[in-house]
């Protein structure tokens, strides 16, 4: 009698934990083709509407394997719509992807190691560094280009390493990088930059509008060479931290009982700040600053899904890609011809969402 009990009290919670395994998996698969519907969704809207079957075949008629001739629509002929649907608008819907999961993917790791909810992909200057480089750009009198980029993504990529850099620099002790001295550094080297940039902004004459738009985030014009600039980095980056969620599932609980259970915690931070800053980075210096995904994606992600990082991180990937995607849609569609700046859809749109979140899970604790 007593281990017929005792074995029903052990396997008795295997159960609800199977289940919670599976629901992540789900997700994951849903979030998977989610993602491609809006992908291609998103390749339907414009300044000349496309049905969604026509997108689909444009899209998928250059793999060999299907053997899809893509058709003729209303006035358009196959040239004029692989023109428009592969050479305008799925550049920038692969784009807006790619940022927004660098920002998701990036905002939860800047949350698990410093356990902070408030963390974002922007806590080490990332930009206000890029903001700075950008505007700078906007003002030197000359003209600068490497390899088809303009002097503005060349910058803002400059400053935003170079900021982390610097406070790397100036938070580390010894061996040691204290994550307290890590966000002071960063939170005083934001604000510094961020007063150089308002100086400029202010003697900037007729380049100010250019500096703010750029300044609150968009996607317009953007190009092939862009989206295959920014993929390998965001690739790279994605898979480190990855590789990395179970390490930060053990430091949720403390740093010393990390390193007690055999994980090198400054390595690991080391390795997390690097890969999330690059690939913050690489992501802003072409889009400009769009706030608010990196602190929503992973909080939602969590509220919903548990805080396990070896999910977590995908999810937050794959959430970013369609929160970004869909607020980009919305940006350029919205009022058209007027194009609204991406980082107002995003807090606009993310901010309700997230308080609904909160209400309904009032007793969920972060960490």
């Amino acid at each position: 009698m007593i281990s017929r009990t005792t074995s029903e009290q052990i396997s008795e919670p295997a159960i609800p934990y199977t289940l919670h395994w599976r629901s992540r998996i789900y997700a994951l698969i849903g979030l998977s083709g989610l993602l491609v519907v809006v992908i291609i969704f998103a390749t339907t809207l414009g300044s000349v509407h496309i049905p969604f079957a026509t997108c689909f075949q444009v899209l998928f008629s250059p793999l060999p394997f299907l053997h899809i001739t893509p058709p003729c629509w209303q006035t358009l002929d196959a040239a004029t719509l692989h023109t428009i649907i592969l050479d305008i608008r799925l550049p920038r819907v692969l784009l807006a992807g790619l940022v927004g999961a660098a920002l998701g993917v990036a905002g939860a790791t800047y949350q698990g190691l410093f356990r902070n909810p408030l963390a974002d992909p922007y806590l080490l200057g990332v930009a206000s560094g890029a903001g700075l480089g950008a505007t700078v750009a906007f003002l030197i009198p000359f003209t600068i280009s490497w390899m088809s980029f303009g002097a503005v993504p060349l910058f803002a990529f400059a400053g935003a390493v170079g900021a982390v850099a610097v406070v790397y620099s100036l938070a580390r002790v010894g061996r040691t990088l204290p994550a307290t001295t890590l966000i002071l550094a960063g939170v005083a080297l934001g604000s510094f930059f961020s007063s150089i940039t308002s100086y400029l902004m202010t003697i900037c004459g007729e380049e100010l509008h250019g500096i703010v738009f750029w300044l609150m985030g968009g996607l317009s014009l953007t190009r092939w060479s862009e989206v295959l600039t920014v993929f390998p980095c965001v690739l790279v980056g994605t898979v480190i931290i990855y590789l990395h969620g179970r390490p930060l599932n053990v430091m949720q609980l403390d740093e010393e009982q990390a390193q007690q259970l055999g994980i090198n915690v400054e390595r690991v931070k080391l390795i997390l700040l690097g890969a999330a800053s690059l690939i913050t980075a690489a992501a802003v210096c072409f889009t400009g600053l769009i706030g608010f995904v990196g602190i929503i994606v992973p909080h939602a992600v969590r509220l919903i899904w548990g805080p396990d990082y070896r999910f977590l991180l995908p999810l937050s990937t794959l959430v970013g890609a369609i929160f970004l995607i869909v607020a980009d849609t919305l940006a350029h569609t919205i009022i058209p011809p007027t194009e609204i700046p991406v980082g107002v859809i995003t807090a606009f749109c993310g901010a309700p969402f997230f308080l609904y979140l909160l209400r309904k899970r009032q007793g969920f604790a972060f960490f």
